[in-house]
């Protein structure tokens, strides 16, 4: 099964018989329910996850308690900040949570140096990655510094239907507002003006993008 799943969803990975017989022989495959914490902002990494199918969302912590939404792992992708806090022997600078019901591939942190120091497919595969979140990282940043809250709240609603190929969440208010960094009272502002420029409509319990 592991075999199957490099082969779908990490093709870069499977196109070396070595490398890929490595990680069927060093991993496993589990399941974890939506709101399962893959990874604890302060902790070692212990585990790499390589995500076949689901969602989850990486998220940064301030001082104060709040958090951000900084990028979202995708099948077929993995935590690159993840990878760098291992490969520097330091604790973890972010938070992953499993979004929706999830598979995954889990390599243990100490097989994923040596797949490192012996594959320069594995390292070519994890710079891809690192392009891949480095954008999504600047585009969070643009629309956090120059951008007007109601695009913000805008953009962070097609992202999640695109991704949860769904034109209805259901979420709350404050679900929202945790991820964003803002107030419950701020974004059922923002919501309603959207709604009135029927960009969404609104619904108990869930939000439709229009």
């Amino acid at each position: 099964m592991i075999a199957k799943a490099l082969d779908t969803y990490f093709p870069k990975l499977a196109t070396m018989p070595a490398l890929k017989e490595d990680i069927i022989a060093i991993s496993n495959i589990i399941t974890l329910k939506a709101g399962t914490v893959i990874l604890k902002q302060g902790a070692y990494v212990k585990i790499i996850p390589l995500l076949i199918s689901g969602l989850a969302k990486v998220f940064k912590e301030d001082e104060g308690g709040h958090e951000v939404l900084v990028y979202y792992i995708k099948p077929g992708e993995s935590c690159v900040m993840s990878i760098t806090s291992m490969t520097r022997n330091e604790t973890s600078q972010v938070k992953a949570i499993i979004e929706e019901d999830a598979e995954v591939v889990v390599i243990p942190a100490d097989k994923v140096m040596m797949m490192a120091k012996k594959y320069p497919k594995w390292n070519e595969f994890m710079y891809d990655l690192f392009n891949v979140k480095f954008e999504e990282l600047l585009t969070v940043i643009k629309i956090l510094t120059f951008s007007n809250k109601d695009i913000r709240l805008l953009e962070y609603l097609k992202k999640e239907v695109t991704l949860k190929k769904n034109p209805i969440l259901h979420t709350t208010h404050q679900q929202i507002a945790y991820e964003l960094g803002s107030s419950r009272e701020v974004i059922s502002r923002l919501l309603k003006k959207l709604e009135n420029e029927n960009s969404i409509a609104l619904k108990q319990g869930s939000i439709e993008v229009l």
